[in-house]
């Protein structure tokens, strides 16, 4: 069975739900986001579906959402819960293996008092994959982002670097980080299946997938 993928980015909107829309149509998986804010402008699951053709079958449906786009521990707290890490667990069944989890925000994005996304990766074991801007400023937040899931004892599969190619920032952060780049997605004009497809057999290595 392939192994589950957690997907985690250097800060909000940097193109982690592109990330996961494309390793869950390129690895025949299943998508769940555990957590989600932002719900009044559409869900990040409703968007994978629609890029990557996915029925609603094979995703999971969301422990936690919140219409706030708002870190995770506002959102709650203005929906006057709590968010409790201890219940969200992986589905014990899944239709298609990996099973692509998408984080929300940044690793250090606080999810209740005293916890944050990072604790969360810990806790559902998976590899992860981090999606990184190619543009300015990306090297440290790169860096600062492996440094501290490694801290954690997080295995961290490889970045994806997102946006125009940059070398230069791609060749420093496989450096100064000590992690390969396997992946590459560039500005795309129009996202849908067969384009994610075309650039995970383009831009990508296989290899770190398989």
């Amino acid at each position: 069975m392939a192994e589950d993928l957690f997907v985690t980015g250097t800060d909000t909107h940097v193109g982690k739900t592109v990330l996961s829309a494309l390793l869950v149509a390129a690895l025949n998986g299943t998508y769940w986001k555990p957590i989600q804010t932002g719900a009044s402008e559409g869900t990040d699951r409703q968007q994978v579906m629609r890029w990557a053709e996915l029925p609603e079958s094979r995703t999971v449906p969301e422990r936690y959402c919140f219409d706030p786009p708002v870190s995770p521990h506002l959102a709650a707290e203005a929906a006057g819960i709590t968010i409790e890490i201890s219940r969200i667990c992986r589905p014990s069944q899944i239709p298609a293996a990996p099973l692509i989890i998408e984080g929300a925000g940044g690793v250090l994005a606080p999810i209740n008092g005293s916890e944050m996304m990072l604790d969360l990766i810990g806790k559902l074991g998976a590899p992860v994959v981090v999606a990184s801007r190619t543009a300015l400023g990306t090297i440290n937040h790169t860096v600062l982002t492996v440094r501290a899931l490694r801290g954690a004892g997080v295995c961290v599969k490889g970045v994806v670097m997102i946006g125009p190619e940059n070398l230069d920032n791609e060749r420093a952060v496989e450096r100064y980080g000590a992690v390969p780049v396997v992946g590459r997605i560039p500005m795309l004009d129009r996202i849908c299946r067969r384009t994610l497809l075309q650039v995970f057999e383009s831009s990508f290595d296989r290899r770190a997938f398989s």
